[in-house]
């Protein structure tokens, strides 16, 4: 039988999980509130997703080696906001007022590197699949390295490398459409669209 952490372990593992949550409370509820939409489910979700961490985070501890844990919290959140639309069967509608851009944007990312062309992409985020919209709410919502995100969604490297990548080429199509420039060319023949057939770098 495993024996459970001493009085001391237990406390510093508390103190451990209060830092977590005082440098991650605003990230949980930021994924949360893009995904759903509203402040109280949001609210619910990111108490859901922290009493999940809580029972499990003695184990994401030993399992993470040293590397943060913020993208097991995102996962956490991301699932419950998964179950959340397919209980509820409905849209997010979320306000992006409060949107910042990432401070250092990558060369391919220029589309959103300022406020306002910030704003424009995330209304166009229900556009999306569910897959390429968390991909960018990660990304500039939060400012999540690619690496990151790649570790919250379950996939490579390559593979969310090649998501953002997409789903800020079909943004840039979108908005092009919205500001009159007519409809975007099909893409060529072959691709799905499926992220996961490109590899690891």
């Amino acid at each position: 039988m495993t024996e459970g952490p001493s009085a001391a372990g237990k406390a510093e593992l508390d103190r451990a999980f209060e830092e977590l949550y005082r440098n991650h409370l605003r990230d949980v509820y930021s994924y949360s509130y893009y995904r759903v939409g509203n402040h109280h489910d949001a609210e619910d979700l990111t108490e859901q997703a922290f009493l999940q961490a809580y029972r499990h985070f003695e184990r994401a501890q030993r399992e993470s080696d040293g590397r943060p844990l913020r993208p097991w919290l995102i996962r956490i959140a991301h699932n419950l906001a998964a179950n959340h639309h397919r209980d509820r069967s409905r849209r997010p509608v979320a306000n992006i007022e409060a949107v910042e851009p990432p401070s250092d944007p990558h060369d391919t990312e220029q589309i959103v590197a300022g406020r306002e062309e910030l704003r424009e992409v995330m209304r166009r985020l229900d556009d999306l699949s569910e897959e390429r919209r968390d991909a960018l709410i990660m990304r500039f919502a939060l400012d999540m390295s690619n690496r990151e995100i790649a570790r919250a969604l379950g996939k490579s490297d390559g593979a969310t490398k090649v998501l953002i990548h997409r789903a800020i080429k079909q943004l840039e199509e979108l908005i092009a459409e919205s500001d009159g420039g007519g409809p975007a060319d099909p893409p060529p023949a072959g691709d799905s669209g499926s992220e996961e057939e490109d590899g690891d770098d």
